[in-house]
């Protein structure tokens, strides 16, 4: 069995993130010739060449690529576990929920009493994250539990339960050639420039870069582009902008979610109370 050590994985991501031996070795604090021997040993042990290497840039193998995605798995999964393991044995601990701003359909401040209530209730620690590291947080043990929106957010990995499901909308400038219409369809919605969210790779974005919805929406208002999110995240709404219903976009669903592997009655006993309270859904 090939083992890697926790360290050498550490190395292989810093290069794989960096695409860079140099910004690499800098980012972990070590000499770059130690570096580069550190992953050619790596290299040899695996039997597999983990980089393409030229005079000019860095590229990473199919082999490479494997290892980068389940390899910031398991580093997530050991911070976790030491994470939790310190907190484990701390009676007051707080709990942790990690969320986008705004990103709760209203229903906090309801999660927060409920559970308020209940025996032994910790205090909650709201942690407000930007649109691509919030499963991260949960991962690597940052945060105990989260609120999330599927299918945006990735669940891998994430034990979750839906709290409220909603219909997403398209937001454009009152001027639009959408903005009279009752509803649209995503056929409609061809041609339009979309956001590029900051941080989250893939998607079909064309327009700038947005890191939250108070850019989107500031965005919209100029011209630059359209949006289409759950509803929830627009409302109230805005002015300068309008909210149409995209009938056939896929819903969206506000989730609680928490890490997969974690049995610590601190998050069972939150979760046990969102759900005795769970709303109804809606649309």
């Amino acid at each position: 069995m090939v083992e890697l050590e926790t360290r050498e994985l550490e190395y292989f991501m810093a290069v794989a993130d960096e695409l860079h031996f140099g910004r690499a070795a800098v980012r972990l604090s070590i000499a770059q010739p130690a570096l580069s021997k550190a992953i050619r040993r790596i290299e040899g042990r695996l039997g597999v060449a983990l980089f393409v290497r030229s005079s000019r840039q860095v590229s990473l193998t199919p082999a490479g690529q494997a290892l980068r995605e389940h390899g910031r798995h398991a580093l997530n999964a050991v911070s976790a576990a030491v994470r939790n393991a310190r907190r484990a044995d701390d009676t007051q601990a707080h709990l942790r929920l990690v969320l986008k701003p705004g990103g709760d359909a209203g229903l906090l401040s309801g999660i927060l009493a409920g559970y308020a209530h209940q025996p032994g209730a910790r205090r909650v620690d709201i942690l407000f994250s930007g649109p691509a590291d919030r499963t991260d947080f949960l991962r690597d043990g940052r945060a105990d539990v989260g609120l999330l929106y599927a299918p945006f957010d990735d669940l891998d990995g994430l034990a979750h339960e839906t709290l409220y499901t909603e219909h997403r909308v398209a937001i454009v400038p009152p001027g639009h050639r959408l903005a009279v219409r009752e509803s649209v369809r995503m056929a409609d919605l061809a041609g339009e420039t979309l956001p590029r969210w900051k941080g989250v790779p893939g998607g079909d974005g064309t327009g700038p870069e947005v890191a939250d919805v108070v850019q989107l929406v500031d965005m919209i208002k100029v011209g630059r582009m359209i949006g289409v999110l759950p509803r929830s995240l627009i409302e109230p709404r805005q002015a300068g902008v309008v909210c149409v219903p995209v009938i056939d976009a896929p819903p969206s669903r506000l989730v609680l979610a928490w890490n997969e592997h974690d049995r610590r009655p601190l998050v069972a006993s939150f979760v046990a109370a969102v759900l005795d309270a769970k709303p109804h859904e809606a649309h």
